[in-house]
């Protein structure tokens, strides 16, 4: 029975990137493959097997197409690595100059493996590095060819079989995306306790419009909405509101949250920080939205879907709701944002 061949590519990305901006690539790469892994803090992985068909297009062409997709939306140079495994790719990509691609097909990786430093071989530090060439041992190639049982009494067992694998080229590991978050949560803690009934509604508005902002970038909906408030003597209130339908639109979220808010009458409060959760999360390709005969429902999301190509362009600041325009020109209070994954993920 044969197997398809694997081909996998690691791109590394030449710029500084934010948290947002990591996401939006990640996003982006998603277009291409549905198989992509994060490498942080500036590389990811993207097996192209299955996208090869769909797009029509040799491995070659469709990394070039990445690359072209990066630098055309986001202004970013990369360098990539071409191969049937993981570690093949990400060390191809070492191995290549900004912009530049370098394919290993699986028919010359040992050609390609055997004759490069044993330093360039993942899993190789600088103590193992010293063990080895202490023996006359300096190419990848050196270390394939040695008996087992020899490798096993320089680096011991487990450590031998391991390196041994990798000088042959051998990598099982699949490319794996990152598990769906279960929830998320945004939070702002403000420089001087509040209490101020105009602030607090635009702190928590700003807070439904970035927990919006990362349901549509994560293709997620919410079912559930919770607001918390933590106040200047350290006591806190919890809110929670089942949503009438799951839903990423950031006015649909900003509704209960200030539902929520109005519920709690904190017009004496001293308010210190807000944090807005949701959960009961789901895929937003699976989900069904009532259909709406108000043609303002439609300009609203057309609208907010604009907006989401603009910050992917131009940065995450480049729009927001007018109704934070005065936070804006003032000063910024700190936010923060978390998503949690189940444990294993942690």
């Amino acid at each position: 029975m044969s197997t398809r061949r694997r081909h996998i590519a690691h791109l590394h990305l030449h710029a500084s990137l934010t948290e947002d901006q990591y996401a939006d690539i990640i996003e982006l790469m998603s277009g291409v493959t549905p198989h992509v892994q994060a490498v942080p803090p500036n590389a990811v992985q993207l097996d192209l097997t299955s996208a090869l068909r769909y797009f029509d297009l040799s491995p070659y062409d469709m990394v070039q197409t990445a690359m072209m997709r990066l630098k055309a939306l986001h202004g970013i140079d990369s360098s990539a690595g071409l191969a049937g495994n993981r570690m093949l790719a990400a060390m191809a990509a070492d191995a290549s100059a900004p912009g530049e691609t370098t394919w290993v097909p699986a028919e010359r990786a040992a050609e390609w493996l055997y004759p490069r430093p044993l330093t360039a071989l993942p899993g190789i530090g600088r103590a193992t590095a010293t063990t080895l060439t202490r023996y006359g041992l300096h190419t990848i190639g050196q270390i394939a060819d040695l008996p087992p049982s020899t490798l096993q009494r320089l680096l011991g067992a487990g450590q031998a079989r391991l390196l041994a694998e990798r000088a042959r080229g051998h990598d099982p590991r699949p490319v794996t995306p990152a598990e769906p978050a279960e929830h998320l949560i945004a939070d702002l803690v403000l420089e001087r306790d509040c209490l101020d009934p105009a602030q607090q509604h635009r702190s928590v508005l700003g807070l439904a419009d970035r927990i919006g902002r990362q349901l549509r970038g994560e293709r997620q909906v919410a079912g559930r909405i919770t607001l918390t408030v933590r106040y200047a003597d350290r006591s806190s209130t919890t809110r929670t509101r089942t949503l009438p339908e799951p839903t990423d639109h950031s006015p649909a979220l900003a509704a209960p949250a200030l539902g929520l808010l109005t519920a709690l009458g904190l017009q004496r409060a001293r308010v210190r920080a807000f944090a807005l959760r949701v959960d009961d999360l789901r895929p937003a390709d699976g989900a069904h939205r009532q259909l709406s005969l108000d043609p303002g429902d439609d300009r609203a999301r057309n609208a907010e879907a604009a907006a989401d190509r603009a910050r992917r362009r131009f940065g995450p600041g480049a729009v927001g709701p007018a109704t934070l325009a005065g936070d804006r020109r003032g000063r910024t209070p700190a936010m923060g944002s978390s998503h949690s994954r189940t444990p294993a993920m942690r």
